[in-house]
């Protein structure tokens, strides 16, 4: 019996008009959150439009087709006093939420007069609906994840607003007008373009939270120290110079944010405000000398776009910006070559053969070659990588790492920000690889014969003064700072009693010791003051970076203590670490604790997807991820639970191998000799679909292999069943997870297979000599299409018709839409001569390029092997692709 998905009013009484309609609560409306929500409101609406007059709460989904209409029949809820038209209920491939379709609102919703509450987060506003302003009893407005790049100049007349959010949109401006919300408590303009404030903001005395934060703003209007009411001001990720000392006298302030931001220089009443925050500032530093003047404005040069299959270009003695497929861009100013010359270019996975990471980095992009490396440009060629920081890591800065033939070195490097993406950009004399990565903040001075003083930027309590005379000739010192989490290092030691400073990394250009002794400042361990310290206790720790060893020398100094600070001289530097701790062994726990603090606790994950067991999904997770990763695919997989703890670096390449029979169904540009290849990155997603088959019979019984996972090379022989499923027994061998294929059922079981073992008979496209996908590829596709399967079909020439059938016989499962939909498609066009080069188009028609280049992969994967073949049989061209075919399969 077809099932038919009901309304959420199905089955109320509706034979009395009069009566209440029941999935009312009290005066909402959430039909947000049921399929077809939009079709729903204008049933109800034409059908018992008279008792939906009490709604006095409404929300609908803006990712909604029919939100539209449904925009029409608003006017005549006449009592709403809040309405939410939100989009991002749906996720694209990446995850990230969907925009709505609203690109506007209709005037007629002016007339909602007792309108409160506004909510169009998600949407695609350019601008703000005219409507919006006559709504003179709204009190709350969110256009969060918009596109709007202004607000006019009417937003003052909404004399009742005391919330109003426009984070992550495109502002580059405020109007004067914005003064005028006398009533607004919590202003949000964070994530936007801004370069600057109006005077008039000042006049928002009522308002408490004032977030400016990830901005472009480079100096603040004295009128925010008017701000009396203040007690949140968010700064941070700006350009700010400098900073009024008026700030510190805000009578309620209790949080200061200007953090990550360009303050050299801090008034001393900021300095010693309780509630500032300071990190990624750099304080202290000398003003960097300002960059030359290009003779030639970039923004002259023309501009030159490559297309995805284009890995080369020329450059002649004009110049141009070139934009690489893969995101990147380069500017060739007027000059730099003196005749046309040809650049070749590639992305590259890392591994670590080919990257070194430190001990604290993070990547953040893949490699990017660029040839001929020999060549030297007559004037510096600029380089922008585009990268995404991860949210958890603020404490730590972007460069751009090069190979310079024996070693990678750091680039000095400038982040730019363009609308939501941010560039890592560096110039450079001559090509050769480059890469992004997350390091911990450097601060650097130069020391001449005079004496310095250097601060740091992570952690402004942490300075090293340099007396005159301690050295003889200029010599550059680097600080570096690694904040150590509390809870992280009392889960480490399973108890609560020991606290640590920030560890103090400390390195120069000379070998020499200083000739007169430097003194250095680190803050005490949280809790801990002059006043209640047991100094019996306290333990300053040496450390070098090359031993990896860590050394009390607390004996060999004098640790002057204050208040909240210890202070020590030393003539050579290293790495600095000050504990409080019960423990004896003080050096022992140390090198352990730090061990911990550079590698990651991994789990291994083997599961099998339900519908088809064959299709298998490895995963590495650290383990803070394992729970909640495992919860979110228990309802499409299952198989053993996670497999022991291991410990990876970031960066790391381990491997995944099949025994007892089981092998990879089709070949992956990953894979060798049926070994999954991984590089370990703990902020990205170490995962990995493939299907599997057995050469065992399993007509009889079911087949039980398992997945080992290991570091190196491929041992000669397997050891017999894997050594008894061997777990973490050496250094090589991580983890063995047992998987089970079952025994496929035959034309008197429950359901048919077809040879291969899956529910769908086999469906081949193409052919081995213009380009060829299997089955299996084209399962592998379609688990990566998710929720844009209807764009897709409708590029694929599927009728819109079809596509409502499609999505109606498999409403409730997402997976069987995507397929019947592939699949559909497929029989009706394996025939034609073009249809893999027709698939790949559609995907590049509906934004999903990743998934075009994955099957131009597979597809130029397969002419190589058809190639070789043909090599090796030694055929001439004039042989038939069926003759070709025939004797690749007799080979």
């Amino acid at each position: 019996m077809e099932h038919r998905w009901d309304p959420p009013w199905e089955g109320s009484n509706t034979e009395n008009p009069a009566s209440p309609i029941p999935q009312l609560a009290d005066n909402r409306l959430n039909l947000d959150v049921f399929p077809d929500g939009c079709r729903w409101f204008l049933q109800l609406t034409e059908e018992k439009g008279l008792h939906l007059l009490q709604v006095e709460f409404l929300r609908l989904n803006s990712n909604d087709r029919l939100i539209t209409p449904a925009l029409a029949a608003l006017p005549s809820y006449s009592r709403l006093r809040s309405l939410v038209l939100k989009g991002g209920y749906m996720l694209d491939e990446t995850g990230v939420p969907k925009r709505g379709l609203l690109t506007s609102l209709p005037q007629e919703l002016c007339g909602l007069s007792n309108l409160c509450h506004l909510d169009l987060s998600f949407n695609r506003l350019t601008e703000l609906p005219s409507c919006i302003t006559s709504l003179s009893c709204l009190s709350a407005l969110l256009l969060c994840y918009n596109q709007l790049r202004t607000l006019p100049d009417a937003i003052g007349s909404l004399k009742n607003l005391t919330f109003l959010s426009v984070t992550s949109n495109h502002l580059t401006e405020l109007p004067a007008s914005i003064g005028q919300l006398r009533s607004l408590e919590k202003l949000n303009l964070s994530e936007n373009e801004l370069g600057s404030l109006p005077e008039e903001i000042g006049g928002l005395l009522g308002c408490i939270d004032l977030d400016l934060s990830g901005n472009c703003l480079k100096e603040l209007p004295e009128t925010l120290c008017h701000l009396l009411s203040l007690q949140q001001l968010h700064l941070h990720s700006n350009l700010l110079a400098a900073v009024s000392a008026g700030l510190a006298g805000l009578p309620h302030l209790s949080r200061l944010d200007l953090q990550n931001n360009q303050l050299r220089h801090i008034p001393p009443e900021i300095m010693q405000c309780p509630c500032v925050h300071l990190r990624g500032n750099p304080i202290g530093r000398p003003e960097p000398s300002p960059p030359a003047e290009d003779k030639i404005h970039s923004s002259e040069l023309s501009e030159l776009h490559l297309k995805p299959e284009e890995d080369s270009f020329l450059i002649t003695p004009d110049g141009c910006w070139v934009f690489l497929p893969c995101g990147a861009r380069l500017c060739f100013p007027r000059g730099a070559v003196s005749s046309a010359v040809t650049i070749h270019f590639q992305t590259l996975a890392p591994d670590r053969h080919s990257v070194k990471l430190g001990h604290h980095d993070v990547l953040l992009s893949n490699i990017l070659e660029l040839q001929p490396h020999g060549i030297q440009f007559h004037q510096d060629v600029e380089i922008y990588i585009p990268y995404k920081t991860p949210k958890a890591l603020r404490k730590r800065e972007a460069v751009i790492r090069t190979f310079s033939g024996q070693m990678w070195d750091d680039l000095d490097t400038s982040v730019k920000r363009e609308m939501k993406q941010r560039l890592a950009a560096c110039r450079v004399p001559h090509f050769s690889w480059f890469l992004v990565v997350l390091r911990l903040v450097e601060d650097r001075c130069r020391v001449p014969n005079e004496g310095a003083l250097l601060f740091s930027s992570v952690e402004p309590h942490i300075r090293v003064e340099f007396p005159a005379g301690a050295t003889g000739e200029t010599r550059t010192i680097r600080m570096q700072v690694l904040p150590v989490s509390m809870v992280e290092l009392h889960e480490i030691m399973g108890e609560s009693s020991s606290v640590t400073s920030p560890l103090l990394c400390l390195s120069q250009s000379s070998t020499a010791n200083f000739l007169s002794p430097v003194k250095i400042q680190l803050p005490l361990p949280p809790g801990i003051t002059g006043d209640t310290i047991e100094l019996s206790r306290l333990y300053l720790l040496h450390g070098d970076p090359q031993a990896q060893n860590w050394t009390d020398i607390t004996g060999q100094v004098v640790l002057e203590i204050t208040h909240i600070y210890a202070r020590f001289q030393v003539d050579h530097f290293s790495w600095y670490w000050l504990w409080y701790t019960t423990k004896t062994y003080v050096e022992d726990v140390v090198r352990t604790v730090y061990k911990r603090l550079r590698m990651y606790h991994v789990n291994f994950v083997a599961l099998q997807r339900k519908r088809d067991p064959e299709q298998l999904l490895l995963q590495c997770i650290p383990k803070h991820k394992v729970d909640t990763t495992v919860k979110r695919l228990q309802d499409r997989y299952k198989g053993p639970e996670p497999s022991d703890l291991v410990e990876l670096v970031e960066g790391e390449q381990f491997f995944a191998a099949f025994e007892q029979g089981l092998q990879l169904h089709s070949d992956r540009p990953d894979c060798v000799d049926g070994r999954i290849s991984f590089v370990f990155y703990s902020r990205l997603k170490n995962m990995k679909e493939v299907y599997v088959t057995s050469s065992a019979d399993r007509k009889e019984k079911d087949v039980k292999g398992q997945v080992s996972f290991y570091r190196g090379s491929v041992p000669e022989t397997f050891p017999e069943e894997a050594t008894k499923h061997r777990r973490r027994t050496d250094s090589d061998w991580m983890a063995t997870l047992p998987i089970k294929l079952p025994k496929l059922k035959g034309r008197d079981g429950e359901s048919e297979t077809g040879r291969n073992g899956y529910t769908l008979r086999p469906l081949n496209l193409g052919n081995a000599e213009t380009g060829y996908l299997t089955e299996t590829n084209l399962l592998i596709i379609a688990r990566r299409i998710g929720a844009d399967w209807r764009t897709i079909g409708m590029n694929l020439g599927l009728s819109y018709g079809e596509i409502e059938r499609i999505g109606y016989n498999n409403r409730e499962d997402l997976d069987k839409q995507i397929l019947d939909m592939l699949f559909s498609w497929a029989r009706e066009n394996a025939a034609q001569q073009d249809c893999v080069g027709r698939l790949v188009q559609a995907m590049q028609e509906s934004g999903r390029q990743d998934i075009a280049e994955e099957i131009q992969t597979v597809v130029e994967l397969g002419k190589q092997k058809y190639s070789q073949s043909i090599r090796r049989l030694g055929l001439d061209q004039g042989n038939s692709s069926e003759d070709s075919a025939i004797a690749m399969s007799q080979s």
